[in-house]
Formats: structure tokens, C-alpha cells, sequence
């Protein structure tokens, strides 16, 4: 830890990290995953709060009108970036009033089946979906998750028509593409690959711009759809004005536990590409995705539910 820092005392009591879903959600894992690295690694408990309900709004709103001295942080999810454009009054503008801290990760999400669908390749799907329009459904934990938003990508760049289906959360979604009410998914590489391994669902693509280490065999959607990624990525920030000493000590014990041997094995099982860097890369990231969505939401027509 920084000597300034540590002459200032941070943290001399519990650090609390908002996370906008539930408890056993990919967000709430992750954030209980480096809390308790930096509780060790900085002596004082960072405790997890869950503050769920719109699409993580709630726990953002928390963290930006907290005081900037650290106390406070957000477990940052995708959604941050989505809903900026999303939502037409949200009283912040997470850009402007939030200071990113750290990135943690970036998940895969998979471009899924069910298996009694007849395709096995992304050409393949594509080619169904236009010679039966309107006859395949594909299933999202919701409406501007980053899994409903992969699939509008992919039907913005294909020209593929998918019915939209919106679930509340993954696991109710996973239920029916299993159950074959659905026949479509872009659910997390979390939420996915124990169905897969058991031939529950079949995989078709990741949708990263590089293959995944969890599902080797398995070759991008940009393989055959150039230019399209999509995934799902967390990391850490804090409300603006926060010191820069406390965002770079927070940031250095964040990028030492992304280095630790147990850690990165615990995001590699998600699927898990580390985003170690700066808080300024962490930044660039939420701009980017931020600018990115904006364009599929208003091209899709999306509203909130």
C-alpha cells in the first residue's frame, strides 16, 4: 500500500462495495471474490452490499451521491454502461460523476442452443433464422442486460430475425432454452458452461474477440461475423472527486489480486480474460462500451421495461 495513503490512515474502518443484483448474481460473486482480497490486503473488511433493482440504477445512484473518501465503492457491471443510454432520467451520468478505480474481468458470453435446434455452426443458425423468420426465440436475463444487447448485435450485423425474449436474470432464461421453449441464448460463460459441459445446451460461438480458454474448441462469432464482440465486464469505481492517493491504492491491491495465483484460477473457471491497468484504462473501457451500446440501443428501438 502507498506510504501516502497509509499516512492518511485509508481505510480506518469498513469499506462498503454496492452491488446493484442479487446476492449470486456474476456481480455479487466477483465483488465478494476481491473484497475479500482487499480486506485482507488492506486490514479493514470491505463489505459486500446488495442494493438490487433497476438494472443496477439503485446501487450506482448509491455510490455517486456517497461521500469521495473511499468509503463507498460500486462493483461496476455492464449494465453501467447500457443504461446511460437506456434510460432517459437517471439522475446521474455515471461518466461524469463516477471515478473509475479498477477493472476486474471480462466474461465471455455464448452464443448457445438448445441442442435439438438443427445447427451446429453461427452460418448455419443465421441461415435457419432467415429461411424460417420469426420461428426461433432467444432468451436474455432481461431487457438491456448484456446478454439481450449481445443478441440485438448480432441480429443488427446478421440480419437474422430472433424474437426477443426477456427473463428475470439468467437462471430463469438457462431454464427454458433447456427446456426448449427458447431456442436461442447469449447468456454469460458463467451461467452457461456447466449446461454445456453436460450437453444440456450446445455452443456455438463466443462471443469475445478471442477465443476462450474455458471452451477452446469453440471459435468467436467474429470468425464468421467480423467486427462483432460483445461480453460482459466488471470492475470497480468510486464517486468523483475520491483522492487520487485512495483510487491508486485501491487500484494496485485490485491489479496484486488479479496477479495472485488463486484469484486469477477463480476467474479462469468463469471464463475469465483479467483486465488489469490503470484507472484511466478502466475508464476508456466504460467509455467505449457506453458509446457502443448507445448505437445498437437506438438502432434496436430498446426501451426499459
Amino acid at each position: 500500500m502507498s506510504r501516502v495513503a497509509a499516512a492518511q490512515g485509508y481505510p480506518s474502518r469498513p469499506v462498503r462495495l454496492v452491488v446493484g443484483f442479487a446476492a449470486g448474481s456474476t456481480t455479487d460473486i466477483l465483488a465478494r471474490l476481491i473484497g475479500q482480497w482487499l480486506s485482507e490486503r488492506l486490514g479493514q473488511q470491505f463489505v459486500i452490499e446488495n442494493r438490487p433493482g433497476a438494472a443496477g440504477n439503485i446501487a450506482a445512484e448509491t455510490v455517486v451521491k456517497a461521500p469521495a473518501d473511499g468509503y463507498t465503492l460500486l462493483m461496476v457491471p455492464p449494465a453501467s454502461a447500457i443504461n446511460a443510454t437506456l434510460y432517459d432520467k437517471l439522475s446521474f451520468n455515471f461518466l461524469g460523476d463516477m471515478a473509475p478505480v479498477a477493472g476486474v474481468v471480462r466474461v465471455p458470453n455464448v452464443l448457445e442452443v438448445n441442442p435439438s435446434l438443427p445447427v451446429k455452426t453461427v452460418p448455419e443458425l443465421i441461415d435457419y433464422a432467415k429461411a424460417n423468420p420469426g420461428s426461433l426465440s432467444f432468451a436474455s436475463a432481461g431487457i438491456g442486460t448484456a446478454s439481450h444487447l449481445a443478441g440485438e448485435l448480432f441480429k443488427v450485423m446478421t440480419g437474422a430475425q430472433l424474437v426477443h425474449v426477456a427473463y428475470r436474470g439468467d437462471g430463469p432464461a438457462m431454464t427454458d432454452l433447456i427446456g426448449g421453449q427458447v431456442q436461442v441464448g447469449f447468456a454469460t460463460m458463467t451461467a452457461s458452461i456447466q449446461h454445456i459441459r453436460a450437453d444440456r445446451l450446445r455452443a456455438l460461438a463466443v462471443t469475445t474477440a478471442t477465443r476462450s480458454q474455458v471452451l477452446p474448441d469453440i471459435p468467436t462469432v467474429a470468425d464468421f461475423i467480423p467486427g462483432y464482440e460483445a461480453s460482459s465486464w466488471f470492475g470497480i469505481a468510486a464517486p468523483k472527486d475520491t483522492p487520487a492517493v485512495i483510487v491508486d491504492a485501491l487500484n494496485r491491491e485490485t491489479n496484486a489480486g488479479l496477479a495472485d495465483a488463486k484469484i486469477m484460477a477463480r476467474l479462469a473457471d468463469m471464463g475469465g480474460m483479467v483486465l488489469a491497468g490503470s484507472p484511466a484504462d478502466f475508464g476508456k473501457l466504460i467509455t467505449d462500451e457506453t458509446a457502443k451500446w448507445a448505437k445498437v440501443i437506438k438502432a434496436a428501438g430498446i426501451k426499459p421495461q
